[in-house]
């Protein structure tokens, strides 16, 4: 007799990562896959159901998830680095408070036995010491609206599963790279791919990335891991880089021979600080590193690919697209 499927519902499924979970989900013989998008897709995934969710701010969801054991929530308003809006933190806390929060309280009234909930390691901070990775158990330091509103839906989510009996399990990753990944990485393959000559040959910090196939990979096992109840873990490949390296690296991937002019560091830090964007400098230059331990042990999960196969992965992604 064949295992009963596990039923989840999947949030944020036109997204970067929700997308790719519902694709991955649905090749498990043991998931029955909820897709929840803003619109149907035009070629809709065999197996998959799908439910326009828009914006998540109605009452009515608890009717969509009633056969789901599992809803995986991954929409949010993502960090963005120039935020238009005129109260960003409102903003973020709209959706990725307020409608995380409607949504969990809807989820235990019809019964969803766990809600896994796609956090940010920004809930931890935006910088680590030298030596000094974030744990799981790390106290909160938010210090940006997106990080705030994701430590604030994970007080709120706490407080559910402790008056309803719902499991909640947390993960916070670190930047997730892949295949049509966007935003600063993407920015990064450009660079590489055309051979524009960069001042990061000298960079010697550590940061910690997850390629999208380990993230998929431990939001699935916490679906339905008896020890992942009522848990926080944070997400990463295992192997921390420096930015020289990853370039280095990622030119490999891309086929396409990395331009790096060895300029100190300090110089990096001075000039963005002189046209307003320390925080660029700090994500090219700083350390940010997290510790998977408890991820490791509690769960016996280990990274199913590594760093070069999943550079590999995203530059395949970067040429399809390139190519369109």
């Amino acid at each position: 007799m064949s295992p009963q499927k596990v039923g989840i519902a999947v949030t944020g499924a036109s997204g970067f990562v929700g997308r790719a979970l519902v694709t991955q989900a649905g090749l498990h013989a043991r998931f029955g896959v909820q897709a929840w998008v803003r619109q149907l897709p035009g070629r809709p995934l065999d197996g998959v159901s799908y439910v326009c969710s828009g914006d998540l701010s109605g009452e009515h969801w608890k009717h969509e998830i009633w056969d789901s054991e599992v809803v995986v929530h991954t929409a949010a308003r993502v960090h963005v680095i120039a935020d238009g809006a005129s109260n960003p933190l409102a903003a973020f806390c709209r959706v990725n408070v307020q409608a995380t929060l409607r949504l969990a309280r809807q989820a235990a009234q019809a019964g969803v036995r766990r809600f896994v909930f796609i956090s940010s390691i920004k809930v931890n901070g935006e910088s680590t010491a030298t030596g000094h990775p974030f744990l799981a158990s790390t106290p909160p330091a938010p210090r940006d609206p997106y990080g705030v509103s994701k430590m604030e839906a994970e007080q709120g989510l706490r407080e559910i599963a402790a008056q309803s009996g719902m499991e909640v399990v947390i993960i916070r990753p670190p930047l997730v790279y892949g295949p049509e990944v966007k935003a600063n990485f993407l920015t990064m393959m450009r660079w590489v791919s055309r051979g524009i000559p960069l001042p990061l040959g000298t960079i010697d910090n550590r940061r910690s990335l997850v390629a999208l196939d380990n993230l998929l990979d431990l939001i699935l096992t916490c679906v339905d891991h008896p020890a992942a109840a009522n848990q926080t873990f944070v997400a990463s490949d295992g192997e921390d880089l420096s930015t020289t390296q990853l370039l280095r690296r990622m030119g490999t991937a891309l086929g396409k021979p990395e331009r790096l002019m060895p300029l100190p560091p300090a110089l990096l830090w001075a000039g963005a600080a002189l046209v307003g964007k320390p925080g660029l400098a700090q994500r090219l230059c700083g350390n940010l590193q997290v510790d998977i331990s408890k991820t490791r042990e509690l769960l016996g999960w280990t990274p199913p690919i590594s760093v070069d196969e999943g550079l590999r992965s995203a530059a395949e992604g970067f040429w399809r697209e390139t190519a369109v």
